[in-house]
């Protein structure tokens, strides 16, 4: 169950956007990263102009305020799930929201089945109901 973080620059989408954005985020991690069905778990958030600074890295990339940051906090999944969740992303985001692919970062965080609580203050991989 990937939890997943969403940042872009306010006012540059409508809420339509937004949620077609987080659509094709799910979509994704149901078919890259396995994730089970009605396991959805997006946090979107929206920051001022200038509150995100993201270079290049060296690469060359000329970012927009179109930019969008995905982190995923996730487990278990190897380094060809993450290539392939990377690159389908980027695909079916130029694809169905016109995203540039170099607005669009990625980062995704290793935890265990020990990092999670989803209620009741119960650490429910632990205590087997799930």
């Amino acid at each position: 169950m990937p939890l997943v973080r969403i940042d872009v620059i306010e006012n540059r989408r409508t809420p339509a956007q937004l949620h077609e954005l987080a659509d094709v985020v799910q979509d994704v991690m149901l078919d890259t990263f396995a994730a089970p069905a009605r396991d959805r778990y997006q946090i979107i958030t929206e920051h001022r102009p200038g509150q995100i600074i993201a270079e290049d890295t060296g690469l060359g990339f000329t970012r927009t305020d179109d930019l969008v940051v995905v982190q995923v906090f996730q487990q278990g999944r190897t380094e060809d799930q993450k290539r392939a969740m990377y690159r389908a992303l980027a695909e079916r985001l130029q694809q169905r929201t016109g995203l540039d692919p170099h607005d669009l970062i990625i980062s995704v965080t290793e935890n265990t089945r020990a990092d999670w609580s989803f209620g009741e203050g119960v650490a429910q991989f632990l205590e087997g109901h799930l």
